[in-house]
């Protein structure tokens, strides 16, 4: 493929995986407040604490769960009929989840706002579809910084996201502001996905493969993890990360509310300096670290100081602290999320990329999917618990990576 398409299409994928992450950021400071509000209608009257967590834990969790189910499916469907095609379909079921969250919202009913994010939830496999076109086009020596470069649409999304949910859900600043316009906002961007994909993706998929098909097939995807040998390792280590880094994402605005009061816009706009942080760590920081170490040796730092980084939030006493811890987090996140794919894209064969990506998928949601019932009961305990599973987790990554992963 000429450079010029290839610089097409991953422009191409960095807004699906931006959109996808936007999805993820935008409930971020909308959904907290919400459920934990005194005066919220979404949660049933008498309702104690455990009971709201609880709530609040299926209501994040939906969408990784739904995603466990979905991303490999899609992954599967990517390698027999190309990767341009599932990402429109993947993107026509994003945009109809987000119309659905917002009217879930706006009517007070929660089992539509659990379709919408379960249904976005599912079309969230994107991501795999997306990891596979850019493993199609890259080689081994520039795996790493194509796959850093999109993946500043992650940090990108976690700019956009929590900053437009925050600020687009409080009608203090504008009166028709509301709750569920930041979701008629992120339904028209994707909308303008579609078109971009439809007319500028070139597609990557040289050999078709059949692989079947199963609702299952996130479960046979663990099962292959582990009997992968040169790879068994490094899908641990990615389980691990997500894991820990989804405990920090879903359960520190929570933290916020209860500890520091903070509002709808008060928490997008500490999640998207996060963002920017990310972005410039997923988009120049792992770049400049490719040329002079590969991603073997990037994670082996990057894990150890996000575990410690992670582990100070509780420390703060004033929220302008977190100023100052945010960024060594976002970056050494940064670094980690796009260095940990490219080792497990470098060790699968070419042929094979979407089922590998669909794995990893697999692993990343169901690391998400655990943390908000976990989450949930630990808060009832201790605010700060959740915190400090996220650092403990993540560091336990590190020993694992330190410990059992051989570069063959």
């Amino acid at each position: 493929m000429k450079k010029k398409a290839i610089k097409r299409n991953l422009f191409g994928l960095f807004l699906v995986i931006f959109l996808d992450l936007l999805g993820v950021g935008i409930i971020i400071p909308v959904l907290a407040p919400l459920i934990y509000d005194a005066n919220s209608t979404l949660v049933p009257a008498g309702w104690d604490a455990r009971q709201i967590n609880l709530l609040y834990g299926l209501m994040i969790g939906i969408y990784p769960i739904m995603q466990f189910f979905g991303a490999p499916i899609l992954g599967s469907l990517a390698d027999r009929f190309g990767r341009k095609k599932l990402l429109t379909t993947s993107l026509v079921g994003t945009l109809i989840g987000y119309l659905i969250t917002g009217w879930g919202i706006m009517t007070g009913q929660l089992w539509l706002i659990f379709a919408g994010r379960g249904l976005d939830g599912f079309t969230g496999g994107n991501i795999a579809v997306a990891n596979s076109a850019i493993a199609d086009m890259s080689s081994e020596e520039d795996r790493a910084s194509n796959f850093g470069l999109v993946g500043a649409a992650f940090g990108l999304g976690f700019i956009f996201g929590p900053f437009l949910g925050g600020v687009l859900s409080n009608p203090e600043l504008v009166p028709w502001f509301s709750s569920q316009l930041p979701f008629w906002v992120t339904a028209g961007l994707t909308s303008i996905n579609l078109f971009v994909i439809a007319a500028a993706f070139k597609e990557t998929l040289k050999d078709s493969i059949f692989t079947k098909l199963s609702i299952f097939t996130g479960f046979k995807n663990l099962y292959k993890a582990l009997h992968m040998t040169e790879l068994h390792t490094i899908f641990f280590v990615i389980f691990l990360h997500q894991l820990g880094f989804a405990f920090f994402t879903q359960f520190f605005p929570v933290y916020l509310v209860q500890k520091f009061a903070f509002d709808e816009t008060q928490i997008g706009l500490l999640f998207g300096y996060t963002g920017i942080w990310i972005a410039f760590g997923q988009g120049v920081l792992t770049r400049i670290v490719a040329k002079f170490a590969g991603p073997v040796k990037a994670l082996k730092h990057s894990l150890v100081v996000l575990a410690l980084a992670l582990g100070t939030l509780v420390l703060p006493t004033a929220p302008w602290l977190f100023m100052i811890i945010k960024p060594i987090i976002a970056m050494a996140e940064g670094i980690s999320f796009p260095n940990s794919t490219a080792i497990a894209s470098n060790l699968g064969p070419n042929n094979k990329q979407g089922e590998i990506m669909g794995i990893v998928s697999s692993i990343r949601a169901a690391g998400m999917a655990i943390p908000p019932i976990a989450a949930a009961l630990l808060l009832t305990v201790n605010q700060d618990y959740a915190l400090l599973a996220s650092s403990g987790i993540i560091f336990c990554a590190w020993i694992v990576f330190m410990v059992g992963f051989r570069k063959s």
